[in-house]
């Protein structure tokens, strides 16, 4: 049995740099470049001593708005070298999204790229403020963002109002290594060094707040439950702002002393090559990210054959999908992970060495020192195994709660300690958990509770869907309908009346879908995760449209 680490981030590197200080601790073949672990962490050194120099003190929020380029990795592990509190920035955020980050967390510092698909990061931050507001050296006085004091940007030709990275690494020079030291010693675990903003389906976005404590033993259960060691390679194409890429990624694989290759951004080519050319053992990637590796034409040309574990997360996972990851990439050993940020965020996880019924069929079992039960949302008390109800969590994982939101925080907690999901789910007698849905995406059709999972299960067995996803619609007789958004394979010819017929005795007639709708792409968060709630947004307005040529 895995026990908790009593350590801080910072402190779990060092030891690592210790006894693999020789070996690879991050390759970035893309950009040629490769760290040891004691390169790596000499380089956290310089960066965590250039903050200090900078006056970030222990406590303070910095801002990163990156993809997973190199300095955002230093920056993690240096911003938790001294306490300050790392605030992750989406890559798909605009300048409104950008403005209520900063703002509701108080961030002192931010650090950017030149930009991603098609947005300029430093446009952006210069939409923010007028030209008179600017200071030399990249120091910034902004009203609508009073905490906001320095714009250090990452990357080649920085623009003349913003700190380069060389100048800012200059400013190590200017603290001392007992300085830094002092510092570190004057850290705990359970202080907060991590703040990541939940996606705000609903309402504003949460910065939930995670512990040296919270991500880094999660990291490690992770890693243990997917058997990694130091002798492992894992490719990472999920990005490094989600808990999916610097939980599950760096600090799983940093926890056992593994290797970690990255790539800056999500290319599904670029990953089959990383992983043939880097013999990579491990893979993780969302549903989508896995769809779109198996389906490129060129696939079967790559040599996966290292391939051995990964996590497969971030939203359902096709049972299909799992089938042909296992069966045709060679990762008989993947697991599938379950959580949310707030619980830093895996719950659940499948184990290696679990048949393939379990890996299709349930999220797993909690990991080691996390309480997982399973309640009936109205009443709150814990229903009989087997049973549906909302997926409830507590122990060392469980979030310190949301910044300057204690309302939110004291929903989402209850006085017990149980952090409450909002999932709908199902546990067996051998404590392996199922999820059948979201509370909020449960579809209620004419007084029937119609689960949308189990249909878009059934829809993956179609040999012409790609992929599928289930959405409730408006109706005034029945209060909500079901609808299906369908993306075929290529080259499919599939129509409306074949998917239906397909569907006729062998699924009840109240779960088969009242509108197809074929699209080629859903929307989707930076991390991966497809946007029901847009998603239902555009089905309602695709049926007006229909219903308009109707009459």
């Amino acid at each position: 049995m895995e026990t908790l680490l009593k350590q801080t981030i910072g402190q779990m590197l060092e030891e690592k740099a210790k006894q693999y200080g020789d070996q690879e601790a991050i390759v970035y073949p893309e950009r040629n470049l490769r760290y040891t672990y004691q390169h790596f962490f000499d380089e956290t050194t310089k960066v965590a001593k250039a903050l200090l120099s900078l006056g970030v003190k222990k406590g303070e929020h910095v801002a990163v708005w990156a993809t997973n380029v190199p300095e955002w990795l230093t920056l993690q592990f240096a911003t938790a070298r001294i306490g300050a509190v790392l605030v992750t920035v989406n890559t798909n955020y605009q300048s409104s999204e950008l403005e209520y980050l900063l703002k509701q967390s108080d961030s002192t510092t931010l650090f950017l790229i030149d930009g991603f698909k098609g947005t300029s990061y430093v446009d952006t931050v210069k939409s923010l403020v007028k030209a008179a507001d600017w200071i030399s050296e990249g120091k910034s006085h902004i009203e609508r963002l009073p905490f906001l004091k320095h714009l250090i940007f990452i990357g080649e030709n920085p623009q003349d109002e913003l700190m380069s990275w060389e100048e800012f690494i200059s400013l190590s020079a200017d603290s001392t290594d007992d300085e830094l030291k002092e510092t570190e010693i004057s850290l705990d675990p359970h202080e907060v060094i991590n703040m990541q903003y939940t996606s705000g389906t609903t309402g504003f976005p949460k910065g939930v707040m995670l512990t040296h404590s919270n991500i880094l033993n999660n990291g490690n259960m992770i890693a243990h439950a997917m058997k990694l060691t130091n002798e492992d390679r894992l490719c990472i194409p999920v990005p490094f702002f989600h808990c999916f890429g610097c939980v599950l990624g760096t600090l799983a694989a940093f926890s056992v002393g593994a290797t970690i290759v990255p790539l800056v951004e999500f290319n599904p080519e670029a990953v089959l090559k990383v992983v043939e050319t880097e013999k990579c053992t491990a893979l993780h990637g969302v549903p989508t990210m896995f769809i779109a590796e198996l389906n490129l034409s060129n696939f079967k040309e790559y040599d996966l054959s290292t391939l051995r574990t990964g996590i497969m997360a971030g939203s359902p996972c096709p049972i299909e999908v799992m089938k042909k990851v296992m069966n045709e990439m060679g990762m008989d050993e993947i697991t599938i992970a379950y959580g949310q940020t707030e619980s830093s965020p895996v719950i659940t996880q499948t184990r290696t060495d679990d048949p393939i019924e379990r890996k299709v069929n349930t999220v797993g079992k909690s990991l080691p020192e996390v309480e997982v039960k399973i309640t009936d949302p109205i009443t709150g008390k814990e229903v009989p195994r087997n049973n549906p109800g909302e997926l409830c969590t507590r122990g060392y994982h469980v979030m310190k709660g949301y910044y300057k939101m204690p309302d939110a925080t004291n929903e989402a907690i209850d006085e017990d300690g149980w952090l409450h999901t909002g999932d709908l789910a199902m546990m067996d007698e051998e404590g392996y958990v199922q999820i059948t849905g979201r509370l909020k995406d449960m579809i209620i059709r004419g007084g029937e509770n119609v689960y949308p999972r189990e249909i878009e299960e059934f829809l993956y067995t179609h040999p012409d869907v790609l992929d599928v996803q289930v959405i409730g619609v408006p109706d005034e007789k029945y209060g909500e309908r079901v609808a299906a958004c369908i993306q075929k394979k290529e080259g499919s010819t599939l129509t409306e009346e074949e998917l239906l017929s397909y569907c006729k005795g062998k699924i009840a007639k109240y779960k088969i879908p009242e509108y197809i709708f074929f699209v080629d792409e859903y929307p989707m968060t930076a991390s991966g995760k497809i946007q029901k709630y847009k998603l239902r947004k555009q089905a309602e307005s695709w049926l007006e449209e229909k219903q308009k040529t109707v009459n």
